[in-house]
């Protein structure tokens, strides 16, 4: 091969990898910009309300408003599972009216072993009812409270369908370390902090911060 030759290999190459590029740019999940004034709705069960730590200053959605500046909305009721959580969320959207829902569910159904296509179809209609809503959707991925602690693929099949941003890494990592931990499935108020470090990476990231 001549050095014409090379040149041509190379250039080839580099006109690969920015054809990757570009593509894996158009395909990342982006959000509207939140103003000074937005409202950030934190909707889920008891790991988005803040059972094993100080509701009111040390749940996910309290440290994401005071290390962000902006409103956060604790909609997290413990025990709650997603036809539940369906039910309610139209009445919810009607009163916060969000620009943005932080969409954390699921975790009581898995501990329940409901169906997992009911448990999709139930997160899939709520995302739906908040995109109609004019609100944009971020998804966390609640992994099955087992000792392999994976998030199942419908949380990612549902971001990819959507375009939604989606974090998959945050709650495992927590549920892995025992000092971030108040009981075998909670968040302590350590736990909680990096889920709302983690939350706000990602709005960073998607363009929303």
């Amino acid at each position: 091969m001549n050095l014409k030759q090379i040149r041509v290999l190379n250039f080839a190459k580099l006109l690969l990898v920015m054809f990757v590029l570009v593509s894996c740019s158009d395909n990342k999940a982006t959000l509207t910009p939140l103003a000074h004034d937005a409202v950030i709705l934190a909707y889920g069960d008891s790991l988005t309300f803040g059972l094993g730590a100080n509701v009111r200053t040390q749940s996910y959605p309290a440290v994401l408003q005071n290390i962000t500046g902006i409103t956060v909305i604790n909609a997290g009721i413990s025990g709650e599972v997603t036809a539940q959580g369906l039910k309610r969320l139209p009445l919810v959207l009607d009163a916060v009216k969000p620009n943005l829902v932080i969409l954390c569910h699921g975790g009581n159904d898995l501990i329940r072993r409901i169906g997992k296509e009911q448990l999709k179809n139930n997160l899939n209609q709520m995302i739906k009812l908040i995109q109609r809503s004019g609100a944009d959707v971020v998804l966390v991925g609640v992994p099955t409270f087992n000792l392999m602690l994976t998030v199942p693929d419908l949380y990612s099949e549902l971001a990819e369908a959507h375009k939604l941003p989606i974090d998959i890494e945050l709650l495992p990592t927590i549920e892995r370390d025992p000092k971030m931990k108040s009981d075998q499935i909670h968040p302590n108020a350590a736990g909680y902090s990096v889920m709302a470090t983690a939350v706000q990476t990602l709005l960073l990231e998607a363009g929303a911060l």
